[in-house]
């Protein structure tokens, strides 16, 4: 057993040991080989702010693991060769998900993954939580402020809920371990069991609530933060908290969750009313908060660029992403995202390119506000790129667009059947570029993209507006005319206001009637909001609808150009057929995992 507990503790914790060491060499300017007591670490807050800054350090910047990374694995993009994901092989993902020794020394982007760098920051949490508030009969060596000590706590607590979100999120649910394994520590206790999802998003939300009650909305606001008043945005704060407790409660009460939990097949309307009205409430006391502090709110259509992208080192994110990736490098926007998105002969070193499929296009909406699908939309197949909506515009590269200044690469051309984009060495397979996380357009040339700044939010205002209309919908007495009575909208008012400053009308009566047309709609509505940002794919199986055929296809666009040019003869034409079934909605653990200690269970089907 003893040999058992020594893996599980080295390889699933990620060197626990060293955890004390590695912080305070950065933090207390200790050479490696120095005697360093808990006081030195954890003795008053700027040596115990240390330590915590390492789980900042564990987060993985999703487009930017392994260099590159493909993190939209459901229906939304496609490479110039088959993804693995794509085939139903969902072990093969390293550069994404598991692969690496934690060491938050390192400030090389591309060495981080999911699974082992947050166990790691996990057991940073629990030593944070131990120390300050020990067992019974122990001391804390902690000497500091009733604000600093909620600070330390309130940050430890959000980070224990949110690496286990990011791990049970694609692997199910998890033991929830709520304090330092110690080496010799008995692991065949209950505590040690696989908890399905719900239950584990539970203790999440709990620790979520907790955090939010601690933590400040400002820490610009608070006496600890004023060393480093200006810089604190993206500290840990009550918004991140509510954020994803709510997102939280909101997965536990999905369809796929449910399903799992009880036993009972679900459709992707059967959700737990309980659970999506504690996430109504979080969400909409989160909406309320913003309202009243102004300090994160919806970006305007003008500066819509701000939330994914900036030029010159700017940071993005604007006014409304709340969380977003930790910069290790400037640098690794040009070197890894941005190369894998454009166009290969704009001589940016592309590995891709990544682009999007033409069944994820669709999504967008027509500038009338109404669905392609629409019989009163106005949309023409034969004209697929007219009177689109601004997001269309904005995000999608398409035959013609402006895409650089650089001579003779200025517009995206080639795009058509049998054309030089579609052919080259590193074609696009579906005729499209996308823009949202490269910049391409005409401020887009050799010079400017080495100060380009580009990163996928994993908390933004819009999703949470979304998300909100979602859990107020299926909520115990909810549906689209309902609201929490924490917030003043309604589930219809929250998609509205995602519509509206876009310059998207209001929601037509015929897609309010009642819960199933509005969440219909709401789907779509997070398809074009959501694109590429990596929602996808978490939504479509917590839905229970990652392996509904409406959603297997990857399609390209293929069309001709007449003798003037102009692009004609359109068709849509499919490349791939996903390969999912109801294994797939967990990610299967890698087989050294599940052999750490009897009852750590593979996931189903795998």
């Amino acid at each position: 057993m003893k040999s058992i507990k020594t893996i599980f503790y080295s390889l699933l914790f990620a060197a626990v040991l060293a955890v004390p060491m590695t912080s305070c060499k950065d933090y207390l300017d200790k050479a490696p080989d120095s005697d360093i007591s808990d006081q030195d670490v954890y003795g008053d807050f700027t040596s115990f702010q240390g330590f915590v800054e390492q789980m900042y350090k564990c987060i993985a910047d999703p487009d930017k693991c392994g260099a590159w990374n493909n993190y939209s694995f459901a229906d939304e993009n496609l490479g110039p060769g088959q993804y693995a994901f794509d085939l139903g092989n969902y072990w093969n993902s390293s550069t994404y998900f598991y692969g690496t020794t934690p060491n938050p020394n390192d400030n090389t982007t591309r060495n981080r993954r999911i699974w082992e760098w947050a166990w790691y920051a996990i057991r940073v949490a629990n030593l944070a939580i131990a120390n300050l508030e020990p067992a019974e009969g122990a001391e804390s060596v902690f000497q500091g402020t009733d604000e600093e000590k909620n600070l330390l706590l309130g940050q430890a607590l959000f980070f224990r809920g949110w690496f286990y979100f990011e791990i049970c999120r694609f692997w199910g649910g998890m033991p929830y371990i709520i304090h330092p394994i110690g080496a010799s520590e008995n692991m065949t206790t209950e505590e040690y069991n696989r908890l399905n999802f719900r239950d584990t998003a539970l203790l999440m939300a709990a620790d979520f609530d907790r955090a939010a009650q601690l933590l400040p909305e400002d820490w610009d606001d608070t006496t600890a933060g004023q060393a480093t008043s200006g810089h604190n945005h993206q500290r840990v704060n009550k918004y991140f908290a509510l954020g994803y407790k709510g997102k939280a409660l909101l997965y536990a009460a999905s369809p796929m969750m449910q399903e799992e939990a009880t036993g009972t097949s679900k459709t992707c309307y059967d959700f737990d009313g309980n659970l999506c009205k504690q996430a109504a409430e979080t969400f909409g006391e989160l909406i309320s908060l913003c309202d009243q502090t102004g300090d994160y709110k919806l970006q305007p259509k003008a500066t819509y660029d701000y939330i994914f992208f900036r030029w010159n080192n700017q940071r993005p994110g604007g006014d409304e992403a709340i969380m977003m990736p930790t910069i290790y490098e400037n640098n690794r926007t040009r070197w890894s995202a941005m190369g894998q998105t454009v166009p290969a002969d704009l001589g940016m070193n592309s590995g891709g390119p990544d682009v999007p499929t033409h069944n994820i296009v669709k999504n967008f909406y027509m500038a009338n506000g109404l669905p392609i699908d629409d019989p009163d939309s106005g949309y023409d197949p034969q004209h697929p790129w007219d009177n689109r909506e601004f997001r269309f515009y904005n995000n999608i590269i398409y035959y013609g667009v402006r895409i650089s200044t650089i001579p003779n690469l200025e517009f995206a051309n080639g795009l058509e059947t049998g054309g030089f984009r579609r052919t080259m060495s590193k074609p696009t397979p579906t005729g499209y570029y996308q823009r949202k996380f490269n910049g391409m357009g005409a401020d887009y040339n050799t010079s400017s993209v080495e100060g380009l700044q580009a990163f996928c939010p994993f908390l933004r205002l819009g999703d949470i507006y979304l998300m909100y209309a979602e859990a107020v919908n299926f909520m115990t007495g909810g549906g689209p005319s309902a609201k929490a009575s924490s917030c003043s909208l309604t589930a219809i008012d929250a998609v509205n206001a995602i519509r509206n400053r876009v310059e998207l009308p209001d929601l037509t009566a015929k897609y309010t009637a009642d819960k199933q047309v509005f969440f219909d709609d709401l789907i779509q509505e997070r398809a074009a909001e959501l694109f590429m940002e990596g929602a996808r794919f978490c939504d479509l199986r917590r839905w229970n609808l990652n392996y509904d055929p409406k959603y297997l296809d990857k399609t390209a666009l293929d069309y001709d150009l007449d003798a003037d040019g102009n692009p004609c003869n359109f068709s849509e034409r499919v490349v791939i057929t996903r390969t999912a079934a109801k294994k797939h909605n967990w990610l299967p653990i890698q087989v050294k995992y599940t052999k750490i200690y009897q009852g750590f269970a593979q996931n189903p089907g795998w």
